[in-house]
């Protein structure tokens, strides 16, 4: 097989993993969120799955620790009413710097293991 048609056969087989992409179960270096199991039942939306590793790509880590989230588990009390008041995610999502927390399943995807 010529070496254009190898790489014309992978560029469509990484372009239908990118179209036909599954719900998230969280990768090496993502952080599921989910101590609020109680509201989030309430609210109907599932666990938060955290990039941290996408952030951690584009950002050094003082940009989020400590000034907007505390390096201690349990130290955060993230919650939709201070994400969209601009604390926690909601210092950079706020549809200037990122786009803004209104669609519930860009964040709230965990489907587990």
């Amino acid at each position: 097989m010529a070496k254009s048609s190898v790489l014309m056969l992978f560029l469509v087989a990484a372009a239908a993993g990118l179209i036909f992409a599954g719900p998230s179960y969280g990768e090496y270096g993502d952080i599921v969120l989910n101590s609020k199991t109680e509201s989030m039942n309430k609210a109907g939306v599932k666990p938060v799955v955290f990039p941290h590793w996408f952030h951690r790509i584009r950002f050094k880590c003082k940009v989020c620790h400590e000034d907007i989230f505390i390096l201690k588990k349990g130290a955060n009390d993230i919650n939709m009413a201070a994400i969209m008041n601009g604390e926690f995610c909601g210092k950079c999502h706020n549809g200037l710097i990122a786009w803004e927390p209104l669609y519930c399943e860009r964040c709230h995807s965990y489907e587990g293991k």
